[in-house]
């Protein structure tokens, strides 16, 4: 039988693991809006436009789901988990207070003008709208990593009675690990954008749409991820090397690490025997490890057996963090050589537009599988050093935990489905719309002429 502690840490799991796949796309989507309608502001081009209508629409979408999940997931902090509140309150009230005030409510009002102002308010309140509700994600994304950042590395308090009492916002809100958690997230959001762009536009070309728009995104996509991913390699190895200074525990489980050794191997794979403090089938590198994190062959690791009683379940953050760098080395092929193809032949083969369809929700999976390690790789704390997760979770009977959780699991499923299921339909309807002439935004649009097309009436 599963006690309220697991069924609550597993009902928070599932409704984190669910929000967070729409704001990791909102972040990074509502800057490429903002690039789109600049680049129309500036050439009248109305493949620019054509673009921007598309994808402001599943900016919409994705909004809106975010929106609803976020809030559910809040009502948790008292429901599930009110010790948290009770301890840490007084930090973490006004940051997502102020998550609230600079983000939310901006987004929430300048969305309807994205959507709906193109006829209605002048072109440069159209593309201003656009900036701030772009600034606005990034300032959501900006306030909650503070929270989730302080949580893991806390700094700038004082405990009372137990209770946590800011001495320092700056330093609270600067936390360690905040520039690096910031940064590793941003690109993630980035990246995933990317190959949802990259997955629809090919879903378009692979259904035979000729026009302009989708090879336009398509191309912007995976250049831009060609460029980003080694950037997040670099952002990754900062954010790593931090870790290993602040928690070195979820290091050595990342890695597979039991025993404190010098010039550790990296752990291709392997099974972990939690029990016997062991690693099964082990195929390792050796050395690999202590480079990789000490930039020195010989350079020392803590290992799990120093952390007895105090370390994270070793199985799913070592298994996360091999299927988030897995996906990101996959990603960085799949950008690289299309990227290649695009800029040799300026079209993608069947095979290469096929794997970017199947790959359109690729980053999912490795920000979810990064986050995994993040937020296991922190057990047993809830903040880490403070709160000890056993120590604020709700006493309420694990039966009502459990109706709770089936009937998340079995809500967030359809949503899921449903979520996916339109991004295709609202690709599907692009390519079957009639071309519209979009060079006139002040004007109604207005079918375009039956002459022959032009290289932007086509768009």
């Amino acid at each position: 039988m599963l006690d309220t502690l697991i069924l609550s840490r597993i009902q928070f799991a599932a409704n984190i693991s669910f929000h967070i796949l729409f704001p990791t796309i909102t972040i990074a989507l509502g800057w490429l809006l903002f690039y789109f309608k600049i680049r129309y502001d500036f050439s009248k081009h109305p493949v620019w436009m054509r673009a921007y209508r598309f994808w402001v629409k599943v900016f919409a979408l994705t909004f809106a789901l975010g929106v609803v999940s976020g809030i559910t997931m809040s009502f948790q902090f008292g429901t599930n988990w009110p010790g948290f509140m009770e301890a840490v309150g007084n930090i973490a009230g006004p940051l997502l207070a102020y998550e609230i005030l600079t983000a939310f409510f901006l987004e929430a009002t300048l969305l309807g003008i994205m959507l709906f102002g193109f006829h209605r308010v002048p072109g440069w309140a159209h593309t201003g709208a656009t900036f701030l509700v772009a600034l606005a994600t990034t300032l959501s994304a900006f306030w909650i990593l503070a929270l989730n950042s302080w949580m893991q590395t806390p700094a700038g308090f004082e405990m009372r009675d137990g209770v946590a009492h800011a001495t320092d916002w700056l330093a609270i809100i600067f936390s360690p690990s905040f520039p690096y958690r910031l940064g590793h997230m941003l690109l993630a959001s980035a990246l995933t954008v990317c190959f949802l762009v990259a997955g629809l536009s090919a879903y378009r070309l692979l259904r035979g749409d000729n026009k302009k728009a989708p090879q336009l995104t398509l191309k912007t996509a995976l250049f831009s991820a060609a460029l980003l991913v080694p950037v997040q390699a670099f952002v990754g190895d900062l954010h790593g090397l931090n870790t290993l200074e602040h928690q070195p525990q979820k290091i050595a489980a990342m890695e597979g690490l039991w025993q404190t050794q010098q010039g550790a191997p990296f752990v291709l794979f392997a099974i972990p025997d939690e029990a016997n403090r062991q690693n099964r089938f082990a195929l390792e590198i050796p050395n690999l490890a202590s480079l990789i994190l000490t930039h020195q062959l010989d350079g020392e690791l803590q290992g799990l057996d120093d952390f007895v009683g105090e370390h994270p379940p070793v199985a799913p953050v070592f298994f996360s963090f091999r299927i988030m760098v897995g996906v990101g080395l996959l990603m960085l092929a799949v950008a690289w050589w299309c990227s290649v193809r695009l800029y040799r032949h300026g079209t993608l083969s069947q095979l290469q537009l096929k794997l970017l369809v199947g790959m359109t929700f690729s980053g999912w999976v490795a920000t979810l599988a990064g986050w995994y390690v993040t937020e296991i790789g922190r057990q047993p704390y809830l903040v880490y050093g403070v709160l000890k997760t056993r120590d604020a979770v709700t006493t309420i009977a694990s039966e009502q935990v459990a109706i709770s959780l089936t009937l998340y699991l079995l809500l967030y499923a359809v949503l899921l489905f449903a979520y996916i299921k339109t991004l295709f339909v609202l690709a599907r309807r692009a390519i079957e719309v009639e071309e519209y002439d979009l060079s006139q935004p002040g004007l109604p649009e207005r079918k375009a002429s039956s002459e022959p097309h032009t290289e932007g009436a086509t768009a």
